[in-house]
């Protein structure tokens, strides 16, 4: 049965494996609290994120003990994730995806080596599977029955499938232009779905408005630090899968920014425990034109907190890219900065032109997928990048999740 050979196989690797002492710090203000369900500091109101103890992880996190860990799933890095047991992970076999090298890209060849990291072939066809298997297990660990997040898609099906593996009640609220064939997953996994008229911050605010009436805990970005730290994984693996080198430059579709906030973690954290070396890669976040907010925040001058403040272009598609109110801008924009990384924005006329130049190589990408190639290929002549660079795009989830229904050939 899905799932079960995560727990099999866990167990041979250690049946009494508890938390790692970890702890919640803040971004903003650097205060430490104990861990607990909590997304937003009590002092200042910023992002908390998860620290562990890396001297006891140091102890049986190394590249030789995870050569020989059978173990496939985003579970084999169980010491940097923060549950209390290896055998309460609610799990459907997310993580483990390929990456594979893209072949032909561009007129001027050079050295450069472009891959993809597959995240469409995570349960429920995107990379939300992993932050929800963290996040659910740690509810599920605590006794919550009662889930709800606003999403514009990808979310609140991953949210849907694990709150059901863990016997869980899921209400999920989604703009009412979402691709309905998301829509119907949700409601395949028993979710209460319910179209919202307005955009993700719109579904957010309805959760906010009833949560205490309906008994609902929000698991909305940045909302509690499970999807983070599951998020974090696409990191580890990504390092594990290049042979503990870290990639020159990471081609990323942002919404929210936790895979941005979760990865820059993941590779601190690697370099704390000394299983990488060298410099961190440099991020290019990809959005669509017309909801740019982190575009607008890298070239403002005054910084994020202005530039949130703009108009959004409603004819925007409605994928994980509209997000005109991301939960921490300023954190996404620092980590930009830090890498030497910037954001651009791509048409969309670039995006389905990417998409179909991924399908001639096989794969099925998302718009936002696809716009990490579409993003590239505006980029790639006019930043200076070395001729024999690393470079991982990202396709988060795939193409058919946002077939329109009732269009034939």
């Amino acid at each position: 049965m899905v799932g079960t050979f995560v727990i099999e196989e866990s167990t041979m690797l250690n049946k009494e494996i508890k938390m790692n002492k970890c702890w919640l710090r803040c971004v903003k203000c650097s205060r430490q609290s104990e861990f607990q369900l909590e997304g937003r500091c009590a002092q200042c109101g910023g992002t908390l994120l998860v620290d562990y103890d890396l001297e006891k992880v140091r102890s049986t996190f190394t590249r030789n003990s995870l050569s020989q860990r059978k173990l496939s799933s985003l579970w084999r890095y169980h010491e940097l994730l923060p549950v209390r047991h290896l055998d309460s992970a609610v799990s459907l076999g997310e993580g483990g995806t390929p990456l594979i090298r893209l072949q032909g890209l561009g007129s001027t060849p050079d050295k450069k080596q472009i891959w993809i990291k597959r995240e469409e072939q995570n349960p429920t066809g995107s990379f939300k599977a992993r932050g929800f298997s963290v996040s659910v297990s740690l509810l599920a660990e605590r006794g919550i029955t009662k889930v709800a997040v606003p999403s514009n898609g990808n979310a609140a099906s991953a949210l849907a499938a694990y709150a059901a593996r863990a016997g869980i009640e899921a209400h999920v609220f989604l703009p009412s232009d979402c691709p309905p064939l998301i829509v119907e997953e949700c409601k395949l996994y028993g979710a209460h779905a319910t179209l919202v008229d307005g955009m993700i911050h719109d579904a957010g605010k309805v959760i906010e408005d009833r949560k205490t009436e309906q008994g609902w805990f929000n698991v909305g970005t940045l909302r509690e630090t499970g999807r983070v730290e599951g998020k974090k994984t696409m990191g580890i693996e990504l390092a594990e899968q290049l042979g503990w080198r870290l990639p020159d430059i990471i081609v990323y579709p942002t919404g929210g920014g936790s895979g941005i906030i979760g990865m820059w973690k993941a590779f601190h954290e690697l370099i704390a425990l000394g299983m990488v070396e060298g410099e961190l890669p440099r991020f290019i976040s990809v959005q669509e034109e017309g909801c740019q907010p982190l575009v607008d925040a890298m070239a403002d001058a005054a910084g994020a907190s202005k530039a949130i403040k703009c108009e959004i272009d409603h004819s925007v598609s409605p994928t994980g890219l509209r997000v005109p109110l991301p939960p921490n801008l300023d954190l996404v924009v620092s980590i930009l900065k830090e890498s030497r990384g910037t954001a651009i924005s791509v048409s969309k006329d670039e995006i389905k032109s990417a998409q179909l130049t991924l399908g001639k190589q096989g794969i099925s990408s998302s718009p936002e997928g696809a716009a990490t190639l579409a993003g590239w290929l505006k980029l790639q002549h006019t930043t200076d990048v070395d001729s024999a660079a690393t470079v991982v795009l990202f396709n988060t989830s795939h193409a058919m999740k946002y077939y329109p229904v009732g269009v034939s050939n």
